[in-house]
This record gives structure tokens, C-alpha cells and sequence, in this order.
């Protein structure tokens, strides 16, 4: 197959902020695409050849915009899995597979794999509903953290729960209660793998979250630690790699303990936040990897140019609306600032609207920087 002809369609689930920045790469290449998303404001709209609207879980949906590509992957998870085991059946090239992503979708089923394949991971019970666990509460050591097994993003579906009314107002869905584990730092690693078998992994990143919106806030490349536990971190991205035996990227985020041991958290098999730096810090962003692994391409340098650091940008509490992005021509003029903004047209309080990178020899002056940015950037309604 020429992926490089008129005749070559990519076809993406999902026309959020990742598929966009994923179109930034297909439009480098002159790859034409197809995506499709439930929303009319969907930030990939502007940037694919062909949009098509609809929902990603409904089997006959996917199944038909899926005919009309000839490799298709995703930049969401919850999409209808029949609909891609029949694409596959038929023909049509999925990256990552079906196979891989029914191990992931739902978080017990993954961490049931992780346990099978002797990866490290924390303690955990699975629930049918989160009724369920709440008449078992006497039987779980408190705190622990309480996970929807389905549906969870951005923080959304993960919650702390150190008394019995924290878990009052939880929906009633399948779940999961996990050990909380004392750590030191939350680390991630993206592995990315063509069908060819040629496999790459990015620098161990570390990750900084907001503590009440339970989402990365900053994200740190390279991570500021040992290089022993960074070695560490690096074999258990590729162990849990060849476990799922995906194509594209997967990213592994992982704890590191206070006694230096890495435990896998939990993963995603998409371009991730953690790798959003690579864009202007690495040699080939993890975008770009990304389509180069699904189209059998040859992968590119996964390694750093400068140190790289990446400030989320979200909603504003208390601010719901049509968005108001203030005070992005001051960071303008500072060096090694590049501003992303994904076309969200409503904001509301800790959603994510864009990030900036921050680049710089020193990772101490980038870390520095970053702040400023996130002290100065607003993300308001009019």
C-alpha cells in the first residue's frame, strides 16, 4: 500500500485536541483524512479533508466510516469495539488493534492484566457497582482511591476516598478500589511500535497534578530523578509493551515509591499528555511517531533536543462559557514559549483548552518559567 498516494485514506475516531495535533503530521505528509466525532465544534473539524459527525459508540457508525478508510486508529478509547473487530475481520488496518484495546478499555480488565503478565501494580478489589463496594467498605483499608472502570478521563471517574461520605454522590457504575500508594514522584514513559516490530521509547517524563482537579498540571522532561530509577522505569514501559503487543504509541504512567520500586498506574494507547512537550523538545514528537507507527513507516529520534516542560492550560473555576483566553501575547514575548490552544469553543472549570511548552538548556530556569506561564495565562468566559 502507497500511503503516500490520493488513493490512501487515514481514518480517525475522535476529533478532540489529540486528533488535531495529530492532523498537523498527516497535513505535513499530505496524508488525507477522515474523522469522526459526536460534536459540530469538534477542534479537528478545520483540520481533516473529510468531517463526518457521529457517535463513537454506536456500532454501525464507526463500522461505515471505517469502510471508507484504509488504516484506522483513535484518540479516545470509548469507541464501539465490534465495529473495529469487524473492520479487522475485513480487511481494514486498525492501529492499535481491537485486541489490545479491549485489554484497556475497561481499568478492572486491565489491571486484571497486570497481574496476569507479573506486572508491578497496586492492590485493587473490582466492583459491579459502586453500591457493591459500599457494602463491602468494612472489608477495604481506608483511604483508597476509588475508579470508575469505564468512562474516566482528565480526573473524571477518580476519587480519594478516606471516609464513607466520599463516596456519597459517586455514580453507580462499575468500579474498582485501588491501594493508595506513598510515592515519591508520578512518572510516565510513551513506547511506540510499528507492525514491523521496530519499537522506541521516549525519556522517562515526570508529572506534576493539580490536587483537587486530579489532573497533570505540569509535565517534566527529563524527569529530575536518579538515573537507575529512570533505567527501571524505561524496562517496565517495554515489559508492559510487549505485554499488549500494541502498534502506535502506549503510554505507561507508573509510580515511583519511596523505596525506588516503579509500580504501572494505569495506560493509554494514543498520543497522551504526558508527550505533548515532544512537540517542540524532541526530535520527533510523539505525533508524528504516532503515524509513522500505524503507517509501517520507519520510527523516528525519540530523544530530547532541550529540556522540555509542559503547562496545561484549563478551565478557570467558577467560569462556564463561550472562552476567553487572556494575557497569551505576554508569554509571546518570552523565549522558548509556544503557546497551543485546541479550539475548544466553551470552557468550563478544569477543562483542558490548550497547553504551553517551554524549552530551555536549563531545566531548572524551564520549571521556573513554567510557573510564570501558569500564573499569568487565563482561561475565562465572556
Amino acid at each position: 500500500m502507497n500511503y503516500f498516494s490520493s488513493n490512501f485514506i487515514l481514518g480517525i475516531l475522535g476529533g478532540g485536541q489529540l486528533g488535531k495535533m495529530l492532523l498537523a503530521e498527516t497535513r505535513k505528509f499530505d496524508i488525507q483524512t477522515y474523522v469522526l466525532d459526536p460534536s459540530d465544534e469538534a477542534p479537528c473539524k478545520i483540520g481533516c479533508n473529510q468531517f463526518f459527525k457521529g457517535d463513537l459508540m454506536d456500532f454501525e457508525t464507526v463500522y461505515n466510516f471505517g469502510k471508507k478508510a484504509n488504516v484506522v486508529t483513535f484518540e479516545i478509547e470509548l469507541v464501539n469495539l465490534e465495529a473495529l473487530e469487524k473492520l479487522e475481520n475485513e480487511g481494514i488496518k486498525v492501529f492499535p488493534s481491537p485486541k489490545t484495546l479491549r485489554l484497556i478499555q475497561n481499568k478492572g480488565v486491565q489491571k486484571d492484566f497486570y497481574i496476569k503478565n507479573n506486572i508491578p501494580t497496586a492492590d485493587y478489589r473490582r466492583f459491579e457497582t459502586t453500591e457493591t463496594l459500599k457494602s463491602e467498605i468494612a472489608n477495604l483499608k481506608l483511604p483508597f482511591v476509588w475508579k470508575c472502570a469505564e468512562f474516566g478521563y482528565d480526573g473524571t471517574g477518580v476519587k480519594i476516598i478516606r471516609t464513607l461520605s466520599d463516596l456519597d454522590n459517586l455514580p453507580n457504575v462499575e468500579c474498582i478500589s485501588e491501594e493508595m500508594i506513598p510515592f515519591k514522584n508520578e512518572l510516565a514513559v510513551i513506547v511506540c511500535r510499528n507492525p514491523s516490530g521496530e519499537i522506541k521509547t521516549y525519556p522517562v517524563v515526570e508529572m506534576e497534578f493539580h490536587p483537587e482537579a486530579n489532573q497533570v498540571e505540569y509535565v517534566i522532561c527529563p524527569a529530575r530523578i536518579e538515573n537507575q530509577v529512570a533505567e527501571k522505569a524505561q524496562a517496565i514501559a517495554l515489559k508492559v509493551s510487549e505485554a499488549f503487543n500494541h502498534v502506535g504509541l502506549l503510554a505507561v504512567e507508573m509510580f515511583q515509591t519511596e523505596t525506588d520500586e516503579i509500580i504501572v498506574n494505569e495506560v493509554a494507547p494514543r498520543p497522551h499528555n504526558s508527550g505533548h512537550y515532544s512537540i517542540e523538545a524532541s526530535y520527533t514528537s510523539q505525533f508524528e511517531n504516532h503515524l509513522r507507527a500505524i503507517i509501517n513507516l520507519p520510527l523516528g529520534n525519540t530523544a530530547s533536543k532541550v529540556a522540555g516542560i509542559m503547562v496545561n492550560l484549563v478551565g478557570e473555576e467558577n467560569y462556564s462559557g463561550n472562552v476567553v483566553y487572556q494575557n497569551i501575547e505576554k508569554i509571546l514575548e518570552w523565549n522558548g514559549v509556544t503557546p497551543h490552544i485546541y479550539g475548544k469553543k466553551q470552557t468550563r472549570p478544569f477543562r483542558k483548552m490548550g497547553h504551553v511548552t517551554i524549552v530551555n538548556k536549563d531545566i531548572a530556569e524551564a520549571r521556573k518559567i513554567a510557573e510564570e506561564v501558569k500564573n499569568t495565562i487565563r482561561v475565562i468566559s465572556n
